[in-house]
């Protein structure tokens, strides 16, 4: 009786499944593509995402973007904080979405607000926007079973000179971190890029709050950094989704979080802003779920 032998496939060969595509532009690749879904998942517990899963993520983040928009438009002095999650709330309940903040470990509200010195997480309250004022707004949807993540730092009425630079350097960072995104780089390279810029500015980088992977839950793996060295981390691979999101301060990056065990503020009292975006790791680079101009 003989042994059954192993037959090696080569790449040019046709494929053995029968579409008469030759190997190597077939199966091949799925196979490799199977392996790093595998790898990833097992090693770094991170879900690479499906085509039909990217795309309910997408929707997510359109919806998202429409109502960011619309928070863009109502900023100005004398806002009260809370008008602001009365109106992300209803819009997203009015999509068909659900505010992914609202009770998430004990947060009392559907979006964060967060103004001047506060870093994020700020509770919407009584709190009125003045004149001179920069605020984060961070929204996160679910529709469908799909998280987007989204912030952008506004000026309420005339910007003040210490906000216009901030305000324009944590935009610079994030673009600088989303410029670092293709198949091959690392997580380091996006918290080097970040960094690297922020620190030349004269400013500093909140280490205590990262970035993640999202999606499929508010929060995945992997952490993302806004600090790092150049080629260490996990590398990125197509299929990855996560937020960038680095948090800069005008003054030092020390930060404490008050009694409400939520609002993290800068120690020594300096303005803070952040802006994010949900970022899909493509063949050829990145492309944002959550787009917008920076």
């Amino acid at each position: 009786m003989m042994k059954n032998r192993s037959v090696k496939i080569g790449r040019n060969d046709l494929c053995p499944c029968g579409s008469g595509i030759k190997y190597k532009n077939c199966c091949r690749n799925l196979k490799i593509e199977m392996n790093i879904k595998e790898e990833y998942k097992k090693k770094y517990d991170i879900r690479l995402k499906e085509l039909h899963e990217i795309e309910g993520i997408r929707k997510c983040g359109t919806l998202l973007m429409s109502i960011l928009n619309q928070v863009e438009l109502m900023i100005q002095p004398g806002l009260k904080t809370e008008d602001i999650n009365t109106f992300v709330h209803e819009q997203t309940i009015r999509a068909g979405a659900v505010p992914a903040p609202l009770h998430y470990r004990g947060f009392p509200k559907s979006v964060c607000v967060s103004v001047n010195e506060v870093i994020c997480h700020g509770i919407p309250g009584d709190r009125v926007l003045k004149d001179g004022d920069i605020v984060n707004v961070d929204i996160t949807p679910i529709m469908n079973g799909y998280y987007a993540d989204a912030s952008k730092t506004f000026f309420v009425g005339t910007p003040t000179e210490k906000g216009r630079k901030i305000v324009s350097v944590a935009a610079e960072s994030l673009k600088r971190g989303i410029g670092a995104v293709t198949p091959g780089a690392t997580l380091g390279d996006i918290g080097y890029a970040i960094q690297s810029y922020a620190e030349s500015q004269g400013c500093s980088v909140v280490r205590e709050f990262v970035g993640h992977g999202v999606g499929t839950d508010f929060h995945e793996q992997p952490q993302v950094l806004h600090f790092g060295t150049k080629g260490k981390g996990i590398v990125l691979v197509p299929g990855m989704v996560f937020t960038i999101e680095p948090m800069v301060n005008l003054g030092k990056k020390e930060l404490h979080v008050l009694e409400d065990r939520w609002t993290a503020v800068t120690n020594d009292g300096s303005l803070s802003a952040q802006f994010e975006q949900t970022i899909l790791v493509t063949e050829n680079g990145w492309e944002s779920l959550t787009p917008y101009e920076l």
